[in-house]
């Protein structure tokens, strides 16, 4: 059943410091009155060249407090809300360092969150300017790579500002900024590694794809990437259906989810054959695994296509059965009624002879 729904979309418009990308202040001045605030790091001795996040070399067990600076840009006080969260890998081979719903992998054996500590809110007086400290406690075991994440600075919404979110139409923008932090103690370089873990029926933004999911399981950036997959019906070397997407880029430690879509196609419950090759630089990883589709899921995510839905469009059959069966019961009802009154009026011509012969 097609229903219709009005969705208040809130967007998240993310102003980021993140790894490699960003200057180390980033606003516009057309945005100043919805972000309220401004930040920049407060850049210690160990920091490693002159990014715009934090790139700290560190040795085992080491206790630091580094700091990152707020500005109250209103004439208002205002509430500033923290987090830190370790870096993930989404469908689209962008790497996460906010709060998102992507899963840690088990490969991921030091989460930042763990290891970098902050408050969760911060009050600004109007103008104030104020330094947050990042309280920062190292693994006791030395590690070679790099642990990576974020640490997110998002304003804290006002009573105001939540009763007009619920009156307002349409897409509502949100404003955040992210400061990267990426902690290692060596230089040796670490290797990637890409481990498969499975390949399934499933939906994307409620349409149909495979979903094949595999896992970065070291402590270091997979730059570059090129993931190309093709699914086959078990038997038959006729390709259903592919997808190759370039320039991915893969978290430490992290898994990602890659669809491959269906285009507006129906599951067809059955065994199929999912060939994956992932290219990164010199690196090569190469998977062919076998998988099936029961007719319970197929029907299940079949349901759940808004692309099919769509093309279902208007029940003919079902119309035209329910309107055949209206006709039938009009005329059948019409027969009878005419049946009932002719008997009605022999009645009543039969009543009136015998009430002349009485007389």
């Amino acid at each position: 059943m097609k229903q219709q729904v009005k969705v208040s979309l809130v967007g998240f418009l993310y102003i980021i410091c993140l790894l490699l990308t960003v200057p180390q202040l980033t606003y516009a001045k057309e945005d100043v009155p919805a972000i309220g605030y401004s930040y920049k790091i407060i850049k210690p001795e160990n920091q490693i060249g002159g990014a715009g996040y934090f790139d700290l070399r560190m040795t085992p067990a080491q206790q630091q407090t580094v700091e990152i600076e707020l500005y109250n840009i209103t004439d208002k006080e205002l509430v500033v809300n923290l987090s830190v969260h370790s870096a993930k890998t989404n469908s689209n081979g962008v790497i996460e360092y906010g709060p998102t719903k992507l899963p840690v992998d088990p490969s991921l054996k030091y989460d930042i969150k763990d290891i970098a500590k902050v408050a969760d809110k911060v009050t600004l007086a109007a103008k104030e300017t104020k330094r947050v400290p990042v309280e920062i406690t190292m693994p006791n075991e030395r590690f070679d790579g790099s642990i990576s994440g974020g640490i997110y600075l998002q304003k804290d919404e006002t009573t105001e500002e939540k009763k007009a979110e619920k009156s307002a139409k349409g897409v509502v923008n949100k404003y955040a900024f992210i400061v990267g932090l990426l902690l290692s103690e060596t230089d040796v370089k670490v290797q990637p590694e890409l481990g498969f873990n499975k390949i399934e029926a499933g939906t994307t933004n409620y349409r149909n794809a495979f979903l094949l999911n595999f896992s970065n399981t070291q402590p270091t950036y997979v730059e570059g990437m090129t993931v190309d997959t093709q699914i086959f019906k078990k038997g038959s070397n006729e390709v259903l259906y592919e997808s190759k997407k370039e320039n991915y880029r893969m978290a430490p430690n992290s898994s990602m989810t890659f669809p491959v879509h269906l285009n507006g196609e129906s599951f067809v419950a059955g065994k199929y054959i999912g060939r994956i090759l992932v290219t990164a630089g010199d690196k090569k990883w190469s998977w062919e695994e076998e998988f099936e589709v029961t007719k319970k899921d197929a029907d299940k995510y079949n349901a759940e296509d808004v692309s099919l839905i769509q093309d279902r469009g208007i029940n003919w059959k079902l119309i035209l059965i329910v309107v055949a069966s209206v006709l039938f019961l009009l005329i059948g009802s019409y027969f009878i009624t005419r049946v009932f009154s002719k008997k009605m009026k022999k009645k009543n011509r039969k009543r009136k002879k015998v009430k002349k012969r009485t007389k």
